[in-house]
């Protein structure tokens, strides 16, 4: 097995020298027919997820997997079709390779050019959603970068076909061979994460224990978050209907996803208010309810049931429907609680002040700060990124929803005509122009 992981990533290697410098045309008719091949083939796309959500819901059924799993694993034909839909989107996006960021005359004939260009070979680690399959294999390709995927065995059936979908695309546009593979097995992932002299960067999504083992156990750049602990706070001056629509659909929408509303933080002058509001929806839509002293005695007091919230809930990423609500004095003891017990994923202000805005979206150190807006609009499809490889809570690099920038790094190229060092040192050294200039690299070349 180690000897065939080996030739694959030596495959990526060599395909990724080529794919760098593949022309936009060609990396674009590979994924449109990518895209249309998704939908001419969803019978068998969703024939194979029917095989995983099946083997799944055993597993569910012996406490193996929890049902956010299957949540997050199962496809139908309208999620096929924003697959689709998200693959041609990133067609259409600007190609981030080959940007001139910086240019400079350091004097005549000697000028400086800083250049977008890919990283080479990325390796992706998911589990559950064969959806990010996709996303990951057509943001890597555009970017000019081979990619490796491995994802979970949960969905081993439907990341098969839809590797094999995509796979026939590209290649039948002529991307090189060995641009796009699919490994397997988990003992393929302590192996890949020893390959720090074939693989540039690693993207894991999953929960926070399994991202902070990739993080730990490999000397290979990692991008990434640990987890989604999402919060919404509202503000003294929120508008109350709209502060209850944005709070159920962040928590209710998709409960599993990572950009979900995780804690709800309630200012204690609206909140006799405003809780039962929000709590009584939130429980016909089946959320059980975690709250603090103060929330929990506001219930009670409607007949609505909480159960005690502990400290540990503060720092919990519920995947299913449980929301724990607080009570906090101030917006900044909301700012505090954020910063403290969030993981710098999304946070959201509901309020009709917009200092208040300002303050919090200036202070909440988070890879994405929203005001009223749920925090489900934390996507890299919803920012216009065409999709994601993830999110990550990182501050160096890319940061929040990792689009096609994310996925480039830069070199700088110097172009002279005999230039030497030493004409620039010592006494009577000559001086450096330093001045902007238009950014055609290669126009200097002809």
């Amino acid at each position: 097995m180690k000897s065939d992981l080996f030739e694959k990533v030596k495959d990526a290697r060599a395909a990724s020298i080529i794919l760098g410098q593949t022309p936009s045309g060609i990396k674009n008719k590979a994924l449109v027919l990518a895209s249309e091949s998704i939908l001419k083939r969803k019978n068998e796309i969703l024939t194979s997820n029917k095989k995983d959500i099946e083997h799944a819901k055993l597993l569910l059924e012996k406490g193996e997997i929890s049902k956010s799993i299957i949540d997050r694993l199962k496809l139908d034909e309208s999620k096929i079709e924003e697959i689709s839909k998200m693959i041609s989107s990133v067609a259409k996006l600007r190609d981030p390779v080959g940007q001139v960021l910086y240019s400079v005359k350091l004097d005549e004939r000697l000028e400086l050019f800083k250049v977008t260009v890919p990283f080479g070979v990325v390796v992706s680690i998911f589990e559950s959603r064969p959806d990010a399959l996709p996303q990951i294999a057509s943001l890597c390709v555009k970017s000019g970068n081979s990619v490796i995927l491995k994802g979970g065995a949960e969905a081993l059936e439907s990341n098969r076909k839809l590797f094999e979908i995509i796979s026939d695309a590209f290649l039948a546009s002529g991307l090189p061979n060995g641009c796009l593979q699919l490994v397997e097995g988990r003992e393929a992932i302590n192996t890949l994460l020893k390959m720090e002299d074939m693989i540039d960067l690693i993207v894991p999504r999953g929960s926070n224990e399994f991202v902070r083992y990739i993080q730990e156990n490999t000397r290979i750049p990692v991008l990434g978050h640990s987890s989604g602990i999402c919060h919404i706070f509202v503000d003294s001056e929120a508008d109350l209907q709209k502060a209850v629509k944005i709070c159920v659909d962040a928590r209710v929408q998709y409960p599993a996803a990572c950009n979900a509303m995780k804690i709800l933080l309630v200012d204690s002058s609206i909140a006799n208010a405003f809780i039962p509001l929000v709590a009584k929806e939130l429980i016909e839509k089946g959320v059980r309810i975690k709250g603090c002293p103060t929330t929990v005695s506001i219930l009670s007091k409607h007949g609505l049931s909480a159960e005690a919230a502990e400290e540990a809930d503060w720092k919990r990423e519920y995947l299913d429907l449980t929301l724990p609500i607080r009570v906090v004095g101030c917006l900044d003891e909301a700012i505090a609680h954020i910063n403290n017990y969030g993981s710098k994923h999304t946070d959201t202000i509901v309020t009709e002040n917009m200092e208040s805005a300002r303050k919090f979206i200036r202070s909440v150190d988070s890879s994405s700060v929203f005001h009223n807006a749920s925090t489900r609009f934390s996507d890299g499809y919803r920012y216009g990124l065409g999709a994601e490889v993830g999110i990550s809570t990182n501050k160096i690099h890319a940061r929040g929803p990792v689009g096609l920038e994310g996925l480039v790094t830069t070199k700088y190229i110097l172009i002279g005509d005999g230039h030497v060092v030493s004409d620039y040192v010592g006494k009577g050294a000559k001086p450096f122009l330093h001045m902007e200039i238009d950014r055609d690299w290669e126009a200097r070349l002809k």
